[in-house]
């Protein structure tokens, strides 16, 4: 609770103050002393370690109060042009005189502009000026009866005056110059604890940084050190303040700092066994420099966060989320595939998966990177027929500030980067061109990475897991692929056998789809054993992928609970039947890209997924051609 002290110099005052204090509604917040000039000094003095927050006085005790320099703000009950004309009133009435002489003895504070108004009520006025409270006998003595009718001041004036037989007068405060004084104190005291408040605010930042926090003045004696400080300078706080800051860190130059407002950034010293990472800034008020601030870390201590985050935050960010568990199958291949994964996944060498679209090449991928050493670090994904040549290098390697147009500003750390201490994903790597491939392949050799517009390297520790649904072997014969590369890769092989190829598991994996999405879409269905037999009968080309999704439509749009074979034939608009192979391409090898594309749409009579088998390349890769090479396609019905 903010506080007010009230030091009254007299008894009349006192008991004035107490009555606007009640009128202001601010008992509570005021605290009432009775002490003047060197009493009221001490006083105020023990009030700095209590929460009083202003101090209100009046006349010669509020001036010293002020001049002893007491860490609490002190509010003036200032001496009105009323007070003073009371006075003179009174002057008048006492002696009878129309024109009294009068002696008045005041502190400075008290007498502004005193001689106009003596001069306009016909008084005249002696001015005895004080500065401290031993003037006032020693003025007294000068005073002699002829000198003067009356003697005004203090109370200690008044009270030596009168034993010396002069007649006296006390300064008196009216009660608007008290309530003026209680309402700007109320003012102070709110101010003082929105202060103490934000003060208490950055007290406890500095006290919980983990960074050492050291503020020196401009003389670079320390002002504030705080315990990070403490702790990585192996030093004490109350024995340093107030010391030269090379007493703690010798051979730190703050001196441009404090001279022309240099910051330093960054700037690398050894204090004993620890090496620092300094930044000094200066503290400027009003445009002054007053000082400096110096914040350090321990090296040591940096990296150790750096290696946390890289291994949790970003493994949080890129996470494998499948297992071995998830990839499900009956079928003599796929247990066997699954058996030469998790033999696989108990080494750390590069791996080539091939398969089919859909056949679940990614599943094997995160489910090697779960079970291998590496299951903490991060998974990070590329599909490589997604990124355009020119984009693949730059997520791939990352790039440094100005390293092309529009490039980020800081630069971006790239994918290989990100999977330090983890795994990479390389799906559809027969899509990367020539100049990625020749980039993989000397990350591959040197362990290490070079960002887009960089000049030095950053090692790594990566995992390369690479997948395909083409035969690189042709590829590399075609010169479309790297041999050496496709060598680098091809370390641990696994080859995942197509759905039509896997006996039993359309039955089993048709099941396990209905029964997940009969709960997920909160429908009842069932499948009949013709149903089943049906499904087994089709070639499947877009594998476990198309069944699943095909399971899903079958939940979701049929309107029969048991599903039958002319049930699946009724909503199976879109079936393509594969059990016959599509017809070998005749097109000339000396044609274009563009006129192979377009001879494969013709013989397969714009079926998608025939012509994308017979160019030996994944669908959405056809679709991505199509679209650069303006190739519409009508679908014909024969």
């Amino acid at each position: 609770m903010s506080k007010i002290a009230f030091i009254s110099p007299d008894k009349d005052l006192f008991l004035k103050g107490k009555k606007i204090v009640h009128e202001l509604g601010l008992e509570n917040k005021v605290d009432f002393y009775l002490a003047r000039l060197k009493r009221a000094i001490r006083l105020a003095r023990s009030l700095q370690n209590t929460d009083v927050d202003v101090i209100v006085s009046r006349g010669g005790t509020a001036q010293l109060i002020i001049e002893s320099h007491v860490n609490i703000p002190v509010v003036e009950i200032t001496i009105t042009g009323q007070d003073l004309a009371q006075v003179f009133y009174e002057a008048k009435k006492i002696t009878k005189l129309p024109h009294p002489k009068v002696t008045m003895q005041a502190f400075s504070n008290m007498i502004y502009d005193i001689e106009i108004l003596s001069n306009i009520l016909g008084i005249e006025l002696t001015i005895h000026s004080l500065e401290k409270t031993e003037d006032i006998p020693m003025k007294l003595a000068t005073i002699t009866p002829s000198d003067t009718d009356v003697v005004v001041g203090g109370i200690k004036t008044a009270t030596l005056a009168k034993a010396k037989g002069f007649k006296t007068l006390l300064i008196h405060s009216g009660d608007f110059s008290i309530r003026s004084a209680f309402i700007e104190a109320r003012k102070i005291a709110l101010a003082r604890k929105i202060e103490k408040q934000q003060t208490q605010e950055i007290k406890a930042l500095i006290d919980y940084s983990l960074e050492g926090i050291i503020s020196v003045n401009r003389q670079k004696i320390i002002r504030i050190l705080n315990p990070a400080a403490e702790r990585l300078l192996n030093c004490s706080a109350p024995k340093n303040l107030g010391q030269k800051i090379n007493s703690i860190l010798p051979g730190v130059n703050i001196d441009n700092c404090l001279l022309d407002g240099q910051e330093l950034i960054g700037q690398v010293i050894q204090h004993g066994r620890h090496w620092l990472t300094l930044n000094i800034a200066p503290i400027i008020v009003d445009e002054t420099i007053i000082g400096a601030i110096i914040t350090f870390q321990d090296i040591t201590r940096i990296q150790e966060m750096e290696i946390k985050i890289r291994n949790e935050v970003l493994a949080r960010k890129f996470m494998a989320k499948y297992h071995f568990s998830d990839i499900l199958g009956i079928s003599d291949q796929i247990i066997e595939t699954k058996r030469a994964a998790q033999e696989i996944a108990a080494v750390d060498a590069n791996v080539l998966i091939s398969g089919e679209s859909g056949t679940g090449k990614e599943l094997f991928a995160q489910s090697i990177h779960n079970a291998s050493l590496r299951k903490s670090g991060p998974f990070v994904a590329v599909n490589c027929a997604a990124l355009p040549a020119n984009l693949l290098e730059s997520e791939l390697f990352g790039y440094v500030d100005g390293a092309f147009t529009g490039a980020r500003k800081k630069g971006k750390p790239g994918l290989f980067e990100m999977a330090h201490r983890g795994t990479i994903f390389l799906d559809e790597i027969s899509e990367m061109d020539k100049y990625g491939q020749n980039r993989l392949l000397r990350v591959l050799q040197e362990k290490q990475v070079m960002r887009l517009g960089d000049d030095k390297y950053i090692p790594i520790d990566v995992r390369i897991i690479a997948a395909t649904n083409k035969n690189l072997i042709k590829l590399v014969k075609q010169e479309q692929f790297r041999q050496d590369l496709f060598y680098r890769l091809k370390v641990l092989t696994i080859k995942i056998s197509p759905l039509r190829n896997r006996t039993g598991d359309i039955d089993f994996l048709a099941h396990h789809f209905l029964s997940h999405y009969t709960q997920k879409h909160h429908k009842e269905r069932e499948i009949s054993l013709m149903a089943y037999k049906y499904l087994s009968q089709y070639s499947w080309p877009g594998n476990v992928r198309e069944l699943m999704f095909f399971i899903e439509r079958l939940v979701v749009i049929a309107q029969e609970k048991v599903i039958s074979a002319e049930t699946i034939e009724k909503y199976w608009d879109d079936k393509e039947d594969l059990s016959e192979q599509p017809p070998v391409a005749v097109a000339s090898p000396d044609l274009s890209e563009e006129q192979r594309i377009r001879a494969a749409l013709i013989e397969c009579h714009s079926n998608i997924t025939h012509a994308a088998q017979q160019l030996d390349m994944d669908r959405s890769t056809l679709y991505r051609k199509l679209k650069f090479y303006k190739i519409e396609v009508k679908k014909i019905y024969e």
